[in-house]
């Protein structure tokens, strides 16, 4: 079978998710149902990929979508609880007193916010917090998606107390001879401490501008005037706190490592922003909000949306009261994760649902459910149901109206996660698995350019994945191989295997499954594929940024390349803020 042709049928799942999802707009459910199909096929009649193995990698993704409900279910739980027992209303009022202005407390919700939660707690969680939140408060139901999707790039690497590098990066290359060789007399653990600081320089050169195009997207395809520059008004106050993020989370990868950079990057963020914008620092006196609610689209308009603030008449409770419940959950995630007896009690073997050796295949399927972020949740919607008092009645209307919310986004989700594990597990005695032989091919056109093209492979393993740890796991060593191959040696492989994971980064942006979960969770429904084409846009402005980024520090010294990393962003933002022309989100399908 030549090359070409085994590239085009290893390409065939990813292509038929895009050209359902996004390019034909048909639902979540439709598209990854017809995907998982054409890639049990292509796995089966053409890899020669045992049947048992095909079922296994189905029964193991049919595991971890349920586990992703689980968190979704939390996550809606906890909106709710909070909107019966009035706690909204208090938040809505307390980011009114900040700023009024959307794209201010977009940044400081979805990004600073955001970042932290993601480097509590990485899965996705991030957007099904702060989207639920953002609805809360008044933001349409696809914005706050949008927003808080974009937002999943430059924490990512460092999100989950660093598990995308510690497990991620470490698991595809220790222990391996040629990296070992490579490095020698360097020991590994040092060298992945250098990959981590060179994956949050890149992230940082390219992520301080992520809050600025978040902000033009939010009013280009939601604003009244469908404008980016609406958005880019306000470009001070975005890029301070671009860098109010970034700079910390630079030096603390650089002294620390790569647990924390993310969680206390949000933290000091939040810490230098939040007073900055309540006093109006670089913010324009003229303010921007959605249109009147009449006006929106219908598209835009997800079942949150539809609350009814039947405690209008009612006292507004503190600000310190109605935050407690966020507090609590930021609280535990980070115990969780960094209380090294406390993760142990709860990951121990007794208290894990395991799956082992399924139908024979060698895959095993693992469900943590204490370690789960919706366990966290779903405690922090019961310490909200004692501490502000809530009536049982209220907190059943919330639990019954989150399990409805759930179940809505369960088809898709059970579709989409087997399809993934089955285009990762598809290997077999004589052929890679698809997304390897996806990584050969472009590696064996692209050649010395290979850098460039790094971010693309990461991007396209956390697309399909719905993962940057997984992402990292399945390419880190292909990816330094490449890099070694063309005689980059030790350093330059190292900054290929940090490209791959700034990339494998923001393919969280356009993950079918975080698009789900996090549609799921502001109850909008078959509004995947308008939402990925949006993402498209600041994925696009990442990976190739990353590119250039990499081979100008491999050319090393003032070179070309640096030209192209100060053009491309600046040609991005050109291009934006005069295009009033690209498809809205108002006129697609």
């Amino acid at each position: 079978m030549s090359q070409v042709f085994t590239f085009v049928l290893a390409l065939l799942p990813i292509a038929t998710v895009f050209l359902l999802l996004v390019v034909l707009a048909r639902s979540a459910k439709l598209s990854m149902g017809v995907a998982y199909l054409v890639t049990a096929a292509t796995a089966l009649l053409v890899w020669g990929t045992d049947l048992n193995k095909i079922l296994g990698a189905t029964v193991n993704g049919a595991v971890t979508a349920v586990s992703l409900l689980y968190i979704i279910f939390g996550a809606i739980l906890m909106l709710y609880t909070l909107e019966e027992s009035g706690g909204i209303r208090s938040i809505r009022a307390g980011f009114t007193s900040i700023s009024p202005d959307r794209r201010v407390q977009a940044i400081i919700i979805a990004w600073l916010f955001g970042s932290l939660i993601e480097g509590a707690s990485g899965f996705g969680t991030p957007a099904a917090i702060a989207a639920p939140l953002l609805v809360a408060i008044g933001f349409p139901a696809m914005a706050a998606v949008l927003v808080t999707l974009i937002i999943q790039s430059t924490p990512v690497s460092f999100g989950a107390v660093g598990t995308p590098i510690l497990v991620g990066v470490n698991t595809g290359l220790s222990g391996q001879a040629i990296v070992e060789q490579t490095i020698a007399p360097m020991a590994f653990a040092d060298y992945l401490v250098e990959i981590a600081v060179k994956v949050a320089t890149l992230h940082g050169l390219i992520g301080f501008l992520i809050p600025l195009i978040m902000i033009g997207m939010m009013t280009r395809f939601f604003g009244s005037r469908r404008s980016f520059a609406e958005g880019f008004r306000i470009w001070k106050f975005a890029l301070f706190a671009g860098l109010a993020f970034t700079v910390p989370y630079w030096i603390i990868a650089s002294l620390l490592g790569p647990e924390f950079p993310s969680l206390v990057g949000g933290i000091i963020g939040l810490l230098i922003v939040v007073p900055a914008a309540r006093a109006g620092f670089l913010i324009p006196k003229e303010s921007f909000d959605f249109p009147p609610r009449e006006q929106w689209d219908g598209k835009w308009v997800g079942k949150l949306d539809d609350l009814e603030d039947h405690r209008a008449g009612l006292e507004v409770m503190s600000l310190l009261k109605a935050w407690a419940p966020y507090i609590f959950v930021v609280l535990l995630l980070v115990a969780t994760r960094t209380l090294p007896d406390f993760k142990a009690w709860l990951t121990a073997p007794e208290r894990t649902m395991a799956f082992d050796d399924l139908f024979g295949s060698g895959i095993n399927a693992r469900v943590q459910w204490l370690y789960l972020p919706g366990t966290v949740l779903i405690l922090a919607s019961l310490f909200t149901f004692l501490f502000h008092r809530m009536r049982p009645a209220d907190y059943g209307k919330a639990l019954r109206t989150s399990g409805s919310t759930m179940i809505a986004a369960a088809p898709a989700l059970l579709l989409a996660v087997p399809m993934v594990q089955v285009f990762i597990n598809s290997a077999s005695d004589t052929m890679a698995s698809m997304p390897i032989v996806l990584a050969e091919s472009v590696s064996a056109v692209v050649g010395s350019a290979w850098p460039m093209f790094a971010p693309l492979i990461g991007s396209m393993g956390a697309f399909v994945a719905g993962s940057n740890t997984i992402s990292n796991m399945m390419f880190s060593l292909f990816q330094f191989s490449t890099a070694e191959q063309i005689g980059l040696g030790a350093a330059g492989a190292g900054l290929v295997v940090a490209l791959q994971a700034i990339g494998g980064a923001a393919g969280n942006m356009i993950c079918v499954h975080n698009v789900v979960a996090a549609s799921a969770t502001v109850g909008l429904v078959d509004r995947e594929g308008e939402i990925i084409r949006m993402t498209l846009i600041p994925m696009f402005y990442y990976i190739v940024q990353g590119g250039f980024l990499g081979l100008a520090i491999l050319a090393g010294g003032p070179n070309l390349w640096w030209i192209a990393v100060l053009i491309w962003p600046a040609a991005v933002l050109f291009l934006m803020s005069r295009n009033r022309g690209a498809v809205s989100a108002t006129q697609t399908r």
